[in-house]
Protein backbone atom coordinates (compact mmCIF):
# COMPACT_ATOMS: atom_id res chain seq x y z
CA UNK A 1 0.00 0.00 0.00
CA UNK A 2 2.60 2.58 0.80
CA UNK A 3 4.64 1.62 -2.58
CA UNK A 4 1.69 2.32 -4.26
CA UNK A 5 0.77 5.71 -2.36
CA UNK A 6 4.70 6.59 -3.22
CA UNK A 7 4.63 5.89 -6.60
CA UNK A 8 1.62 8.04 -7.22
CA UNK A 9 3.68 10.78 -5.99
CA UNK A 10 6.39 9.91 -8.14
CA UNK A 11 4.22 10.43 -11.35
CA UNK A 12 4.21 14.11 -11.84
CA UNK A 13 0.76 14.03 -13.82
CA UNK A 14 -0.98 12.41 -11.24
CA UNK A 15 0.56 13.87 -8.26
CA UNK A 16 -0.39 17.53 -10.01
CA UNK A 17 -4.25 16.46 -10.55
CA UNK A 18 -4.14 14.92 -6.65
CA UNK A 19 -2.55 18.79 -5.33
CA UNK A 20 -5.02 20.49 -7.77
CA UNK A 21 -8.20 18.45 -6.49
CA UNK A 22 -7.23 19.11 -3.00
CA UNK A 23 -6.74 23.05 -3.76
CA UNK A 24 -10.16 22.97 -5.36
CA UNK A 25 -11.53 21.36 -2.25
CA UNK A 26 -10.20 24.05 0.42
CA UNK A 27 -11.82 26.63 -2.10
CA UNK A 28 -15.02 24.74 -1.67
CA UNK A 29 -14.55 24.35 2.05
CA UNK A 30 -13.75 28.49 2.50
CA UNK A 31 -16.92 29.19 0.46
CA UNK A 32 -18.89 27.44 2.55
CA UNK A 33 -17.53 29.49 5.72
CA UNK A 34 -18.84 32.85 4.10
CA UNK A 35 -22.08 33.70 6.00
CA UNK A 36 -24.84 35.65 4.70
CA UNK A 37 -25.37 38.80 6.23
CA UNK A 38 -28.35 39.56 8.82
CA UNK A 39 -28.51 35.78 10.29
CA UNK A 40 -29.68 35.65 13.97
CA UNK A 41 -26.88 32.36 14.99
CA UNK A 42 -28.38 31.15 18.35
CA UNK A 43 -32.23 30.90 16.47
CA UNK A 44 -29.89 29.26 13.57
CA UNK A 45 -28.54 26.62 15.91
CA UNK A 46 -31.53 26.01 17.66
CA UNK A 47 -33.67 25.23 14.31
CA UNK A 48 -31.04 22.78 12.98
CA UNK A 49 -30.89 20.98 16.50
CA UNK A 50 -34.95 20.46 16.00
CA UNK A 51 -34.39 19.66 12.04
CA UNK A 52 -33.10 16.24 11.49
CA UNK A 53 -33.60 16.39 7.70
CA UNK A 54 -31.89 20.03 6.90
CA UNK A 55 -28.64 18.43 9.43
CA UNK A 56 -28.62 15.63 6.86
CA UNK A 57 -28.95 18.08 4.01
CA UNK A 58 -26.04 20.40 5.85
CA UNK A 59 -24.05 17.21 4.77
CA UNK A 60 -24.42 17.63 1.29
CA UNK A 61 -23.48 21.22 1.43
CA UNK A 62 -20.52 21.18 3.23
CA UNK A 63 -21.74 22.91 6.42
CA UNK A 64 -22.74 25.88 4.15
CA UNK A 65 -26.58 25.23 5.10
CA UNK A 66 -25.56 25.54 8.71
CA UNK A 67 -23.19 28.59 8.43
CA UNK A 68 -26.07 29.97 5.65
CA UNK A 69 -23.29 30.58 3.84
CA UNK A 70 -22.96 31.76 -0.31
CA UNK A 71 -22.69 28.46 -0.83
CA UNK A 72 -25.82 27.10 1.29
CA UNK A 73 -27.30 25.00 -1.09
CA UNK A 74 -24.70 23.35 -2.33
CA UNK A 75 -25.05 21.04 -5.42
CA UNK A 76 -28.59 20.33 -4.37
CA UNK A 77 -30.36 22.45 -7.20
CA UNK A 78 -27.35 20.96 -9.94
CA UNK A 79 -28.77 17.16 -8.73
CA UNK A 80 -32.00 18.58 -8.96
CA UNK A 81 -31.83 19.46 -12.60
CA UNK A 82 -30.15 16.20 -13.46
CA UNK A 83 -33.09 13.99 -11.70
CA UNK A 84 -35.27 16.17 -14.20
CA UNK A 85 -33.19 15.39 -17.67
CA UNK A 86 -32.72 11.93 -16.61
CA UNK A 87 -36.60 11.43 -16.42
CA UNK A 88 -37.01 13.66 -19.60
CA UNK A 89 -35.21 10.62 -21.50
CA UNK A 90 -37.95 8.16 -19.99
CA UNK A 91 -40.73 10.12 -21.24
CA UNK A 92 -39.68 12.08 -24.30
CA UNK A 93 -38.02 9.61 -26.99
CA UNK A 94 -36.27 12.63 -28.50
CA UNK A 95 -34.49 13.70 -25.24
CA UNK A 96 -32.77 9.53 -25.39
CA UNK A 97 -31.83 9.75 -28.87
CA UNK A 98 -29.75 12.86 -27.90
CA UNK A 99 -28.32 11.37 -24.77
CA UNK A 100 -27.44 7.66 -25.69
CA UNK A 101 -27.05 7.75 -29.62
CA UNK A 102 -25.77 11.12 -30.50
CA UNK A 103 -22.29 10.17 -29.30
CA UNK A 104 -19.80 12.90 -26.97
CA UNK A 105 -21.72 15.56 -29.12
CA UNK A 106 -25.19 14.50 -27.61
CA UNK A 107 -23.76 14.40 -24.12
CA UNK A 108 -22.47 17.87 -24.36
CA UNK A 109 -26.03 19.46 -25.12
CA UNK A 110 -27.83 17.46 -22.48
CA UNK A 111 -24.96 18.28 -20.32
CA UNK A 112 -25.37 22.14 -21.61
CA UNK A 113 -28.87 22.04 -20.75
CA UNK A 114 -28.59 20.25 -17.01
CA UNK A 115 -26.38 23.22 -16.28
CA UNK A 116 -29.36 26.01 -17.52
CA UNK A 117 -31.74 23.93 -15.69
CA UNK A 118 -29.39 24.47 -12.64
CA UNK A 119 -29.82 28.08 -12.80
CA UNK A 120 -33.56 28.95 -12.08
CA UNK A 121 -33.81 25.84 -10.12
CA UNK A 122 -31.32 27.66 -7.58
CA UNK A 123 -33.26 30.93 -7.81
CA UNK A 124 -36.16 29.05 -6.89
CA UNK A 125 -34.41 26.88 -3.60
CA UNK A 126 -32.86 30.02 -2.45
CA UNK A 127 -35.62 31.99 -2.61
CA UNK A 128 -37.47 28.89 -0.55
CA UNK A 129 -34.99 28.46 1.97
CA UNK A 130 -34.78 32.31 2.84
CA UNK A 131 -38.30 32.77 3.17
CA UNK A 132 -38.08 29.65 5.53
CA UNK A 133 -35.39 31.00 7.66
CA UNK A 134 -36.95 34.60 8.06
CA UNK A 135 -40.69 32.54 9.03
CA UNK A 136 -38.47 31.05 11.42
CA UNK A 137 -36.46 34.50 12.92
CA UNK A 138 -33.18 33.79 12.12
CA UNK A 139 -33.17 36.44 9.31
CA UNK A 140 -34.44 39.74 9.97
CA UNK A 141 -37.00 41.77 7.35
CA UNK A 142 -35.58 42.19 4.19
CA UNK A 143 -36.40 45.07 1.59
CA UNK A 144 -36.68 43.76 -2.30
CA UNK A 145 -33.63 44.86 -2.90
CA UNK A 146 -31.31 42.99 -0.38
CA UNK A 147 -33.84 39.94 -1.39
CA UNK A 148 -32.04 39.83 -4.93
CA UNK A 149 -28.97 40.49 -3.50
CA UNK A 150 -29.20 37.76 -1.28
CA UNK A 151 -30.75 35.24 -3.52
CA UNK A 152 -28.09 36.03 -6.56
CA UNK A 153 -25.39 35.56 -4.49
CA UNK A 154 -26.17 32.22 -3.02
CA UNK A 155 -27.50 31.41 -6.62
CA UNK A 156 -23.90 32.16 -7.85
CA UNK A 157 -22.56 30.19 -5.52
CA UNK A 158 -24.41 27.33 -6.29
CA UNK A 159 -23.05 27.65 -10.40
CA UNK A 160 -19.27 28.05 -8.87
CA UNK A 161 -19.81 24.94 -7.00
CA UNK A 162 -21.09 23.38 -10.11
CA UNK A 163 -18.00 24.45 -12.25
CA UNK A 164 -15.66 23.20 -9.21
CA UNK A 165 -17.44 19.93 -10.00
CA UNK A 166 -16.81 19.95 -13.48
CA UNK A 167 -13.28 20.58 -13.23
CA UNK A 168 -12.74 18.05 -10.73
CA UNK A 169 -14.15 15.83 -13.40
CA UNK A 170 -12.25 16.66 -16.09
CA UNK A 171 -9.34 15.60 -14.21
CA UNK A 172 -9.91 11.83 -14.60
CA UNK A 173 -9.89 11.18 -10.77
CA UNK A 174 -13.09 10.88 -9.76
CA UNK A 175 -16.59 12.97 -10.27
CA UNK A 176 -16.26 16.36 -9.18
CA UNK A 177 -19.94 16.59 -8.06
CA UNK A 178 -19.65 13.31 -5.52
CA UNK A 179 -16.27 14.46 -4.53
CA UNK A 180 -17.69 17.44 -2.63
CA UNK A 181 -20.50 16.04 -1.26
CA UNK A 182 -17.63 13.46 0.12
CA UNK A 183 -15.63 16.87 1.02
CA UNK A 184 -18.99 18.57 2.86
CA UNK A 185 -19.40 15.29 4.87
CA UNK A 186 -15.74 14.37 5.92
CA UNK A 187 -15.79 18.02 7.26
CA UNK A 188 -18.60 17.42 9.60
CA UNK A 189 -16.58 14.86 11.42
CA UNK A 190 -14.89 17.08 13.68
CA UNK A 191 -18.06 18.55 14.86
CA UNK A 192 -19.47 14.99 15.28
CA UNK A 193 -16.26 13.83 17.37
CA UNK A 194 -16.75 16.75 19.43
CA UNK A 195 -20.05 15.80 20.14
CA UNK A 196 -19.81 12.52 21.17
CA UNK A 197 -17.08 13.72 23.19
CA UNK A 198 -19.34 16.57 25.17
CA UNK A 199 -22.16 13.88 25.33
CA UNK A 200 -20.08 11.19 26.96
CA UNK A 201 -21.82 9.46 29.52
CA UNK A 202 -19.55 6.14 31.17
CA UNK A 203 -22.96 4.79 31.69
CA UNK A 204 -23.69 4.31 28.42
CA UNK A 205 -20.31 2.75 27.31
CA UNK A 206 -21.92 -0.46 25.94
CA UNK A 207 -24.08 1.75 23.63
CA UNK A 208 -20.82 3.38 21.95
CA UNK A 209 -18.90 0.20 21.95
CA UNK A 210 -21.78 -1.27 20.21
CA UNK A 211 -22.23 1.87 17.60
CA UNK A 212 -18.37 1.12 16.91
CA UNK A 213 -18.71 -2.08 15.85
CA UNK A 214 -22.20 -1.55 14.41
CA UNK A 215 -20.46 1.19 12.10
CA UNK A 216 -17.30 -1.49 11.11
CA UNK A 217 -20.07 -4.12 10.34
CA UNK A 218 -21.59 -0.96 8.22
CA UNK A 219 -18.27 -0.69 6.72
CA UNK A 220 -17.89 -4.12 5.50
CA UNK A 221 -21.37 -4.59 4.01
CA UNK A 222 -21.12 -1.28 2.01
CA UNK A 223 -17.96 -2.74 0.36
CA UNK A 224 -19.27 -6.16 0.21
CA UNK A 225 -22.74 -4.96 -1.46
CA UNK A 226 -20.78 -2.39 -3.69
CA UNK A 227 -18.26 -4.67 -4.80
CA UNK A 228 -20.89 -7.18 -5.20
CA UNK A 229 -21.67 -8.43 -8.80
CA UNK A 230 -23.12 -11.70 -10.94
CA UNK A 231 -21.41 -12.77 -13.77
CA UNK A 232 -23.69 -14.01 -16.81
CA UNK A 233 -21.58 -16.43 -18.96
CA UNK A 234 -21.20 -15.21 -22.32
CA UNK A 235 -20.01 -17.86 -25.30
CA UNK A 236 -19.36 -16.41 -28.59
CA UNK A 237 -19.57 -18.95 -31.68
CA UNK A 238 -17.01 -19.09 -34.29
CA UNK A 239 -16.81 -16.74 -36.81
CA UNK A 240 -15.93 -16.15 -40.90
CA UNK A 241 -13.43 -13.42 -41.05
CA UNK A 242 -11.21 -12.61 -44.12
CA UNK A 243 -12.25 -16.20 -45.30
CA UNK A 244 -10.62 -17.95 -42.05
CA UNK A 245 -12.79 -19.43 -38.92
CA UNK A 246 -12.15 -17.73 -35.70
CA UNK A 247 -12.78 -19.70 -32.95
CA UNK A 248 -15.38 -18.68 -30.64
CA UNK A 249 -14.21 -18.32 -26.92
CA UNK A 250 -16.44 -17.61 -23.27
CA UNK A 251 -16.41 -14.04 -21.44
CA UNK A 252 -18.67 -12.67 -18.63
CA UNK A 253 -21.19 -10.00 -18.57
CA UNK A 254 -20.93 -8.80 -14.56
CA UNK A 255 -24.00 -7.31 -13.74
CA UNK A 256 -23.19 -5.33 -10.16
CA UNK A 257 -25.81 -6.07 -7.43
CA UNK A 258 -25.60 -1.73 -7.32
CA UNK A 259 -25.34 -0.43 -10.63
CA UNK A 260 -26.87 2.71 -9.31
CA UNK A 261 -24.00 3.92 -6.42
CA UNK A 262 -24.89 6.97 -4.30
CA UNK A 263 -27.37 8.03 -6.72
CA UNK A 264 -30.84 7.48 -5.49
CA UNK A 265 -30.00 8.51 -2.14
CA UNK A 266 -29.14 11.90 -3.12
CA UNK A 267 -31.94 12.01 -5.62
CA UNK A 268 -34.36 10.73 -2.61
CA UNK A 269 -33.00 13.28 -0.32
CA UNK A 270 -33.29 16.00 -2.74
CA UNK A 271 -37.28 15.19 -3.32
CA UNK A 272 -37.45 14.95 0.51
CA UNK A 273 -36.27 18.19 1.23
CA UNK A 274 -39.50 20.27 -0.92
CA UNK A 275 -42.25 18.77 1.28
CA UNK A 276 -40.97 20.27 4.12
CA UNK A 277 -39.31 23.56 2.71
CA UNK A 278 -43.07 24.10 1.15
CA UNK A 279 -44.94 23.07 4.27
CA UNK A 280 -42.87 25.88 6.26
CA UNK A 281 -43.03 28.46 3.43
CA UNK A 282 -46.99 28.32 3.65
CA UNK A 283 -47.18 27.65 7.21
CA UNK A 284 -47.72 31.23 7.93
CA UNK A 285 -50.22 31.78 5.00
CA UNK A 286 -53.61 34.03 5.27
CA UNK A 287 -55.61 31.44 3.92
CA UNK A 288 -56.82 29.15 6.91
CA UNK A 289 -57.07 25.61 4.48
CA UNK A 290 -53.40 25.93 3.21
CA UNK A 291 -51.78 27.15 6.39
CA UNK A 292 -53.64 24.04 8.23
CA UNK A 293 -52.62 21.66 5.33
CA UNK A 294 -49.28 22.96 5.62
CA UNK A 295 -49.33 22.41 8.93
CA UNK A 296 -50.35 18.90 8.27
CA UNK A 297 -47.65 17.86 6.08
CA UNK A 298 -44.77 19.80 8.29
CA UNK A 299 -46.13 17.36 10.89
CA UNK A 300 -46.33 14.15 8.76
CA UNK A 301 -42.92 14.93 7.63
CA UNK A 302 -41.14 15.12 11.55
CA UNK A 303 -42.66 11.85 12.06
CA UNK A 304 -39.71 9.53 11.78
CA UNK A 305 -41.64 6.56 11.22
CA UNK A 306 -43.22 8.31 7.87
CA UNK A 307 -40.35 10.06 7.00
CA UNK A 308 -38.29 6.79 7.42
CA UNK A 309 -40.87 4.77 5.06
CA UNK A 310 -41.03 7.35 2.95
CA UNK A 311 -37.23 7.93 2.18
CA UNK A 312 -36.86 4.05 2.18
CA UNK A 313 -39.55 4.00 -0.67
CA UNK A 314 -38.08 6.66 -2.63
CA UNK A 315 -35.07 5.32 -2.60
CA UNK A 316 -35.62 1.65 -4.05
CA UNK A 317 -37.84 3.49 -6.80
CA UNK A 318 -35.06 5.98 -7.56
CA UNK A 319 -32.59 2.53 -7.63
CA UNK A 320 -34.77 0.88 -9.87
CA UNK A 321 -35.11 3.69 -12.03
CA UNK A 322 -31.76 5.03 -12.49
CA UNK A 323 -30.48 1.27 -13.31
CA UNK A 324 -33.49 0.92 -16.02
CA UNK A 325 -31.53 4.07 -17.27
CA UNK A 326 -27.99 3.08 -17.42
CA UNK A 327 -28.41 -0.56 -18.08
CA UNK A 328 -30.65 -1.38 -21.34
CA UNK A 329 -31.20 -5.37 -21.66
CA UNK A 330 -32.88 -4.82 -25.06
CA UNK A 331 -29.70 -2.60 -26.20
CA UNK A 332 -27.48 -5.85 -24.54
CA UNK A 333 -29.19 -8.53 -26.29
CA UNK A 334 -29.45 -7.24 -29.50
CA UNK A 335 -25.00 -6.06 -29.46
CA UNK A 336 -24.52 -9.76 -27.99
CA UNK A 337 -26.48 -10.75 -30.94
CA UNK A 338 -24.69 -9.25 -33.57
CA UNK A 339 -21.10 -10.17 -31.93
CA UNK A 340 -22.43 -14.04 -32.38
CA UNK A 341 -22.57 -13.90 -28.38
CA UNK A 342 -25.09 -15.94 -26.87
CA UNK A 343 -25.77 -17.10 -23.34
CA UNK A 344 -26.27 -20.62 -22.78
CA UNK A 345 -29.54 -22.81 -22.69
CA UNK A 346 -31.11 -18.85 -23.61
CA UNK A 347 -32.46 -18.27 -27.45
CA UNK A 348 -30.92 -14.92 -28.64
CA UNK A 349 -33.02 -11.76 -29.36
CA UNK A 350 -36.02 -11.42 -27.04
CA UNK A 351 -36.05 -14.46 -24.62
CA UNK A 352 -32.16 -13.11 -23.62
CA UNK A 353 -33.45 -9.51 -23.34
CA UNK A 354 -36.39 -11.31 -21.39
CA UNK A 355 -33.45 -13.53 -19.14
CA UNK A 356 -31.65 -10.75 -18.42
CA UNK A 357 -34.25 -8.32 -17.04
CA UNK A 358 -35.25 -11.45 -14.98
CA UNK A 359 -31.82 -11.28 -13.43
CA UNK A 360 -31.25 -7.15 -13.18
CA UNK A 361 -34.92 -6.99 -11.48
CA UNK A 362 -33.69 -10.21 -8.65
CA UNK A 363 -30.19 -8.33 -8.13
CA UNK A 364 -31.42 -4.29 -8.10
CA UNK A 365 -33.80 -5.44 -5.45
CA UNK A 366 -30.93 -6.54 -3.23
CA UNK A 367 -29.22 -3.49 -3.85
CA UNK A 368 -32.24 -1.27 -3.78
CA UNK A 369 -33.20 -2.73 -0.09
CA UNK A 370 -29.75 -2.18 1.09
CA UNK A 371 -29.59 0.97 -0.14
CA UNK A 372 -32.99 1.69 1.23
CA UNK A 373 -31.39 0.54 4.58
CA UNK A 374 -28.18 2.46 4.87
CA UNK A 375 -30.52 6.10 3.74
CA UNK A 376 -32.71 5.30 7.22
CA UNK A 377 -29.82 3.91 9.42
CA UNK A 378 -29.61 7.13 11.73
CA UNK A 379 -33.23 6.61 12.56
CA UNK A 380 -32.08 2.79 13.38
CA UNK A 381 -29.05 3.43 15.37
CA UNK A 382 -30.92 6.67 17.32
CA UNK A 383 -33.77 4.48 18.44
CA UNK A 384 -31.22 1.56 19.44
CA UNK A 385 -28.32 3.48 21.20
CA UNK A 386 -30.32 6.47 22.02
CA UNK A 387 -27.29 8.34 21.23
CA UNK A 388 -28.89 11.79 19.42
CA UNK A 389 -25.77 13.52 18.61
CA UNK A 390 -25.24 11.46 15.47
CA UNK A 391 -25.56 13.05 12.05
CA UNK A 392 -23.18 11.54 9.86
CA UNK A 393 -25.46 8.13 9.42
CA UNK A 394 -25.56 5.29 6.76
CA UNK A 395 -25.47 7.90 3.77
CA UNK A 396 -22.41 9.79 4.90
CA UNK A 397 -20.59 6.40 5.22
CA UNK A 398 -21.86 4.88 2.00
CA UNK A 399 -20.87 8.35 0.08
CA UNK A 400 -17.32 8.18 1.61
CA UNK A 401 -16.88 4.49 1.30
CA UNK A 402 -17.52 4.32 -2.44
CA UNK A 403 -16.16 7.62 -3.68
CA UNK A 404 -12.74 6.81 -2.18
CA UNK A 405 -13.22 2.97 -3.47
CA UNK A 406 -13.92 4.92 -7.33
CA UNK A 407 -11.51 7.84 -6.53
CA UNK A 408 -8.37 4.76 -5.84
CA UNK A 409 -9.98 2.34 -9.03
CA UNK A 410 -9.27 5.71 -11.34
CA UNK A 411 -6.06 6.14 -10.12
CA UNK A 412 -4.90 2.53 -10.25
CA UNK A 413 -6.25 2.46 -13.80
CA UNK A 414 -4.08 5.64 -14.72
CA UNK A 415 -1.08 4.01 -12.57
CA UNK A 416 -1.65 0.55 -14.95
CA UNK A 417 -1.92 2.76 -18.17
CA UNK A 418 1.45 4.50 -17.85
CA UNK A 419 2.65 0.88 -16.75
CA UNK A 420 1.40 0.02 -20.23
CA UNK A 421 3.11 2.96 -22.30
CA UNK A 422 6.38 1.25 -20.76
CA UNK A 423 6.37 -1.63 -22.77
CA UNK A 424 8.12 -1.93 -26.06
CA UNK A 425 6.43 -3.72 -28.94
Amino acid sequence: MLDKVKKIFQIKEIRNKILFILAVLVIFRLAANIPVPGVDVARLRSFFEGNQLLGMLDLFSGGGLRNISIVMLGVGPYITASIIMQLSTMIFPKMEKIHKEEGETGRQKFNMWTRWLTLPLAILQSFSMITLLRSQGIMGSLDALQYVLIISTITAGTVFLMWLGEIITEKGLGNGVSLLIFAGIVSALPTTVNNLILTWNPAEILSYVGLTIFSILTIGAIVFITEGQRNIPITFARQMRGGKTVSGGTSNLPLRVNMAGVIPIIFAMSIMLFPSVIASFLANSSTEWLAKSASVVADLMANQWIYGGLYFLLVVLFTYFYTAVTFNPQKVAENLQRQGGFISGIRPGKPTMDYLNYIVNRITLTGASFLGLVAILPFIVQGLTGIQTITVGGTGILIVVSVVMETMKQIEAQLVMRDYDKIDI
